[in-house]
């Protein structure tokens, strides 16, 4: 006795329903290890058109943040996608080593730096940084990034530093490099210069004093008796005043207050008398500001003349249109200083205190200074008001200190001198998002010279050299010297060897007439390690150069990008990159910035441990990163319901086309039945507008297309109804065979199309496929197949869907109301007009299996509809419970239940298939 149940074809899946992704990645990861999946996927595709997506550096201290994990997996889809569409693309990721973060590591650590020599301490610093690599190495393995991990980039690398040193020789040898005494920002709490890229700002409530300047020389122009008024909120930089500077174009003031006169911008002049509390005042004289060009004040407190100036750069938004100048302090200061023949006076040494040069104050932090100072004025009577205000003011970035503007003999790469050129590279460059072109161009257009030179240990040296008359010495001779000893050495090399040692052989200059050289002590700013990445990596390994792109944090416009398209234009004349894409930051689920202290970090390791990579790289796809981005355990928890229906969905139609032979049961486009072409026709849609989107980089187009392909058209209609026929009918059967091969074509398509998202996912279900491919990373995604008939079937189907909808609507009202329980025990009667009617009768769509009913009658014209009807746009429709018995093998109700005496329980469609397979 056949049991009936045995005969229908139920879904055969070894795919487990649960992923246990955090147990079953490492397993992935390990077979991915083992067969070295890397390469076998670029000597798949050596031959192709090569795509570089060049890797910006993360710094190596620290376990990787949940940035870093977008960051990554942002570019790891990239490349999977592009390896699986056409391209040869060889990822190289990068780590950044030198600078601060590691030497104040190793001071943390008790490491004395002071107790031994530069090498050795720098020695230290290499350790750490390789330390910290293969941490974080093993980190973005476990998100799943492909890549050459086993030969990275590293910026303290020999051959690394060797190209670098040849950028530099290149740019000094075009002129671009100088060395000049120019405030620079400086961080005392490093002792170091810094670039505007180690800049954060953050609120600080700093004094506001107005100070006024006794005329020494008046030129006959105002009363010898008045004096300038200026407003500061740095009183620590009126030691160094040397200046006022007026607009030539603004008209100033003679107030009269009391017995006393001052001078300041006739604009200004009523917030100044309500700032300072002048009771009343009286103006006594009107003049331009550039007829005061020349005058010559008093410094308050020394003995010393302050000239008054005539610069553009002075403004009516605050103050008092007369601005104390300190050129050793402030760009602008210096410009006008430079100008105007001053001096460039800085009285503050590296750690932020006065030198002999500020008489009165010699040794005193620069930040305590700002109440002694005051209180100075005050003793002499030129403090005519102190106040207090908050402001955002610059900080270091890694120490989170307050930094100064301080002149200092740095060396500059100079800007101006091809700011066009690196205007117009900006200009040739693809943006994503288009908003990155302003930001770029803008930045470059308003950026002064950049500070290169560093007063640290830990970088690559400046190599330069000094003769004994003190004149630098950078000639092509030298740096390619230089450039071959850290190419063999490294860059240590510089600390442990004398000068002569690291010229050429026999290297003389007329400068040195003793022979006796020495060397430059700084290093190069950071930026200009990974800025040089395109020579380091890209030239270095023979790769495509300029790169594809470039993809990083929005920071990273100030930063990298920068730095990146300032050597590149200097040395070649273009940028490194032919496209920059850019993220957002990531924020907790209020918007909030993730800190330590608001207890809101959301750790990478941690949301693999409880959800699996594959969670966290599907929320990355979700998610539009190029704005800020929010993330948080319920969302995550969220993107893993969404990734449940799609494994579920994947298994579903593994397990429907387990006895399926592509090669030999495939059925031919045209042989489809309608409902299966559109089907196939939807699957094209989706692959379609997946291509499209992962080209243009729109990762959540991709996510929420599959996404409701996966949801609303597979698993709510198409699966659903699937079932009617893969499991009922026959093994062989034509409609059978017609839906697997649809669905064996939408498993493959989504297989490959979601492995650049979830490649863990992917790779474990294709190893149940039994396919010839080791891995499915070393396959394509399909080409879109566009049939003729597409057009046909859209509009027609779209009718279609409407009457079903309207169908199914019915079903859960009787639901509703008792009359059916589920939807196969329904009989649905449909009133409806003659176009719809037409529609219904069509021979090619079978309405009942559509709607999952038992029997689909069409009743009439939809204004003969009985009273209890529904109504509907298209239809009235009536529910009641269908005519005959239940069949025991496909659960329809039907007359034709116990007309087969061998098989009494069954209808008679049933009881063919198992008289025809299971006699």
């Amino acid at each position: 006795m056949v049991e009936y149940k045995d005969t229908l074809l139920m879904p055969k899946t070894d795919f487990p329903m649960r992923g246990g992704l955090p147990t079953k990645e490492p397993q992935i990861q390990a077979q991915w290890d083992e067969m070295d999946i890397n390469r076998l996927v670029n000597e798949r595709t050596k031959d192709r058109p090569h795509f570089v997506l060049h890797d910006g550096p993360p710094y190596a201290n620290g376990d990787i943040h949940i940035g870093h994990a977008l960051n990554k997996v942002l570019k790891d889809m990239i490349t999977r996608q592009k390896s699986m569409t056409g391209y040869h693309v060889p990822y190289v990721p990068g780590w950044d080593t030198h600078g601060l973060p590691i030497e104040q590591a190793l001071t943390n650590k008790g490491v004395k730096r002071k107790e031994m020599s530069v090498a050795e301490f720098r020695e230290l610093c290499e350790k750490y940084a390789y330390e910290q690599i293969d941490s974080q190495r093993s980190q973005f393995k476990r998100l799943g990034v492909r890549g050459d991990w086993e030969n990275p980039y590293i910026t303290l690398k020999p051959e690394f530093e060797a190209r670098q040193i040849e950028v530099f020789g290149k740019m000094a040898e075009k002129g671009y490099i100088y060395k000049g005494l120019k405030p620079v920002y400086w961080s005392p709490s490093s002792e170091s210069a810094l670039a505007e890229a180690e800049i954060e700002y953050k609120d600080v409530k700093s004094p506001s004093i107005y100070v006024s300047f006794p005329i020494k020389d008046a030129k006959g122009v105002v009363p010898a008796d008045a004096k300038f008024i200026i407003w500061t909120t740095t009183p620590w930089t009126l030691p160094a005043n040397l200046g006022i500077s007026l607009n030539p174009e603004f008209t100033y003031v003679v107030a009269a207050v009391g017995d006393k006169k001052f001078i300041v911008a006739k604009d200004l002049l009523e917030n100044v008398a309500n700032a300072i509390g002048w009771e009343s005042y009286e103006i006594i004289q009107e003049v331009q500001g550039k007829a005061l060009d020349r005058v010559v004040a008093q410094h308050p407190f020394y003995d010393r003349d302050s000239l008054v100036m005539i610069g553009d750069h002075v403004t009516a938004e605050a103050g008092t249109g007369c601005v104390h100048t300190a050129p050793g302090h402030g760009e602008e200061d210096y410009n006008i200083g430079r100008e105007y023949g001053l001096d460039i006076l800085s009285p503050v040494d590296n750690r932020g205190c006065y030198t002999e040069e500020a008489p009165g104050f010699e040794g005193i932090f620069y930040d305590d200074a700002n109440k002694l100072v005051t209180e100075k004025l005050k003793e002499v009577d030129a403090l005519e008001k102190l106040g207090f205000f908050t402001h955002s003011y610059p900080h270091d970035w890694r120490t989170k200190k307050p930094v100064i503007y301080r002149a200092t003999p740095q060396w500059f790469a100079s800007i101006d001198a091809f700011r066009d050129e690196l205007l117009q590279a900006v200009t040739d460059t693809t943006f994503t998002p288009s908003w990155g072109e302003t930001r770029l161009y803008n930045m470059i257009r308003d950026r002064g010279d950049w500070v290169i030179s560093r007063q640290r240990a830990w970088g690559v040296p400046i190599p330069i050299f000094y003769a004994e008359n003190g004149e630098p010495i950078i000639t092509p001779e030298t740096i390619t010297h230089v450039a071959k000893l850290f190419r063999e050495h490294g860059s240590n090399i510089w600390f442990q060897k004398e000068p002569k040692e690291l010229l050429p052989e026999g290297f003389t200059h007329h400068g040195s007439p003793n022979g006796i050289f020495t060397k430059e002590n700084d290093i190069m700013d950071v930026w200009f390690d990974s800025g040089s990445s395109h020579q380091g990596v890209l030239v270095e390994r023979g790769m495509k150069y300029p790169a594809d792109l470039y993809l990083e944090g929005s920071d990273q416009y100030r930063g990298w990008f920068n730095s990146s398209l300032i050597t590149s234009v200097a040395i070649n004349g273009y940028a490194p990159y032919k496209g920059l894409l850019s993220h957002g930051f990531v924020l907790d689920g209020e918007g909030r910035k993730m800190s330590k202290s608001l207890g809101n970090v959301i750790v990478p390791q941690k949301v693999m441990d409880q959800y699996g990579a594959d969670i966290l790289r599907l929320w990355v796809a979700s998610v539009d990163y190029t704005a800020d981005v929010r993330i948080s355990m319920d969302m995550l928890k969220q993107v893993s319901e969404v990734y449940r229906k799609i494994r579920n969905t994947l298994r579903f139609l593994h397990g429907n086309v387990a006895d399926f032979n592509p090669a030999t049961d495939r059925v031919a486009y045209e042989n489809l039945r309608e409902m299966d072409q559109y089907m196939y026709m939807r699957m094209q849609d989706v692959l379609k507008a997946a291509r499209a989107a992962y080209d243009r980089y729109e990762f959540s187009t991709v996510y929420h297309t599959i996404n409701n392909f996966v949801a609303v058209e597979l698993s709510s209609f198409y699966l659903d109804i699937a079932k009617d026929v893969v499991y009922i009918e026959g093994v062989d059967n034509q409609d059978r065979r017609a839906m697997q091969t649809v669905m064996y074509d939408t498993l493959q398509m989504l297989l490959k199309v979601l492995t650049p998202i979830i490649p863990h996912t992917t790779e474990e279900l294709w190893g149940y496929l039994g396919a010839e491919e080791a891995s499915v990373q070393l396959t394509d995604f399909p080409e879109v197949d566009e049939k003729e008939n597409f057009g046909q079937l859209r509009e027609k189907w779209a009718k279609i869907i409407e009457i079903r909808d309207e169908v199914l609507k019915a079903l859960e009202e009787a639901r509703n109301a008792k009359v059916i329980g589920k939807s196969l025990e329904a009989k649905i009667s449909v009133y409806a007009d003659s176009e719809t009617v037409e529609l219904l009768n069509d021979a090619n769509v079978d309405f009942a299996q559509l709607c999952i009913v038992s029997q689909f009658t069409i009743a009439g014209s939809k204004e003969n509809a009985p009273e209890d009807a529904l109504v509907l746009n298209q239809t009235s429709l009536v529910v009641e419970k269908a005519d005959g018995e239940k069949c025991e093998r496909c659960w329809t109700i039907s007359e034709t239940v116990g007309t087969n005496e061998a098989h009494a329980t069954l209808c008679t469609r049933c009881a063919e298939v198992v008289e025809k397979y299971y006699a």
